[in-house]
């Protein structure tokens, strides 16, 4: 049975924001990454398959290669030419994710070569990247899925089948639909194994090409200080669990024990081990430490404290308002300066890519030091951006400023919002404003 496709690739495109340091420079803490998802299940028959030993002992052989020695791939089967995923390529792919049915068990760095017509090397550091996803139990699939998709998906989840698989008796179909990372290129897939393939993970060039050794703060046994540079990702996202690890050169993996921006620039706290992890986070917990920032404006904002409500949807750029909202979360942070700066040189703004998104005055920025009081994904630069005063060269929250400067009012939950005398004019409002300018990507 050949392919068949549950959905057609569908690539959502995040906005980019490639500040400079100057611009955000996290002095402490806060959180969040950025993922594209795109969609297409295929559900194929793998009888054809060689079942050479000497093929399996020549795949295992191959990635036994150091990882770090670039290996060009002929391109026998149309693929173009391939010079290693590892340690990281110059730039980021359109996004690809493909969603597999194992049809017969197989190893599954052997199922995906042949399945996606991969090469070898390629889906083995797709791996080592944490980039290759399996479950149990096939979840359901789009609603764009066709009768015949539909019959696929009937066929490896029917009970007739299921009861005759050891490994999902005694588990809830949400237990069997959980997924796990996988690690090893020799794990066995049986059939009706989901699989989850991040063909493009995202990637961090900008992590190989810095002196990592000088931007390392403080070491103990317990943890390292880390001054991030912006354009680097402090943790792994969902395609790419490496993070910092590569990078760093380091044996064991470093624990996360917060979060900031990958275009912010900062101190972060890598924990060595989990006992610091937890000690770490009951410091948070207990308010033990401050988060301050130092953010470039595009406009004044006032000296204080300063609170907003954020919609509780995992969707960036995030929506907030100024009116208390249920169920939306409480931002607030405090603005400890607030001084008139000169606005970046054009040389400036071309050397660190700044985009403007046309905004109407650029002779002054305002450079401003922030107290960061609860921990939103993208606080700052939403509460900035609702202020009026959007970081320079925040390309994902300049854009909304902007509008609402063009057309006050248009903005729902912005401090020149209209009043609406039915409900119903202001959820068509609020719909159209989110389209515009609050769904632009998932964050991860």
């Amino acid at each position: 049975m050949g392919p068949v496709s549950f959905s057609s690739m569908l690539a959502n495109g995040c906005r980019s924001f490639s500040a400079p340091a100057a611009l955000v420079r996290t002095l402490a803490l806060t959180h969040v990454a950025l993922s594209e998802h795109s969609n297409s299940y295929r559900h194929v028959k793998v009888a054809w398959f060689s079942r050479s030993s000497n093929k399996r002992k020549s795949a295992r052989q191959s990635l036994k290669q150091d990882v770090s020695q670039p290996t060009a791939v002929s391109s026998a089967n149309g693929y173009p030419e391939y010079t290693r995923l590892l340690p990281c390529p110059s730039d980021n792919g359109p996004p690809r994710i493909e969603h597999l049915v194992v049809s017969e068990g197989w190893p599954v760095l052997e199922y995906i070569c042949k399945v996606l017509d991969l090469p070898l090397q390629f889906v083995a550091d797709l791996i080592h990247f944490g980039a290759v996803y399996y479950a149990l139990g096939c979840p359901w699939p789009p609603p764009t899925a066709t009768l015949e998709q539909m019959r696929v998906f009937k066929e490896v989840t029917a009970p007739s089948v299921l009861k005759d698989r050891a490994s999902i008796k005694g588990k809830t179909v949400r237990e069997a639909q959980k997924t796990f990372c996988i690690t090893n290129p020799d794990q066995f897939v049986e059939t009706g194994t989901y699989l989850r393939v991040h063909v493009h993970p995202k990637c961090f060039p900008r992590c190989y090409e810095i002196d990592w050794k000088s931007r390392i703060v403080a070491v103990t046994d317990e943890f390292v200080v880390l001054d991030k540079p912006a354009g680097t990702t402090v943790r792994g996202t969902t395609d790419n669990t490496l993070g910092l690890t590569t990078p760093l050169k380091v044996t064991t993996p470093l624990m996360t024990t917060h979060q900031i921006d990958n275009c912010t620039e900062g101190c972060v706290v890598l924990a060595r081990t989990k006992e610091y992890c937890s000690v770490f986070h009951g410091k948070i917990r207990e308010e033990k430490g401050k988060k301050h920032y130092l953010a470039l404006g595009a406009a004044p904002v006032p000296i204080g404290t300063i609170t907003h409500y954020m919609r509780p949807i995992n969707l960036a750029p995030r929506l907030i308002s100024e009116d208390f909202m249920e169920r939306w979360s409480l931002c607030q942070l405090e603005v400890m300066e607030c001084k008139e700066v000169p606005w970046p040189s054009s040389v400036v703004e071309q050397k660190y890519c700044v985009e403007d998104c046309g905004w109407p005055s650029k002779e002054y920025a305002y450079e401003c030091k922030i107290n960061l009081l609860t921990g939103r994904t993208h606080q700052v630069r939403a509460q900035l951006a609702a202020l009026g005063a959007p970081i320079v060269g925040d390309s994902m929250y300049m854009p909304a400023a902007v509008a609402e400067m063009a057309s006050p009012g248009r903005n729902p939950f912005g401090k020149s919002k209209k009043h609406y005398t039915h409900v119903t004019d202001k959820e068509v409002a609020i719909e159209l404003w989110s389209a515009q300018h609050g769904c632009a990507s998932i964050i991860d």
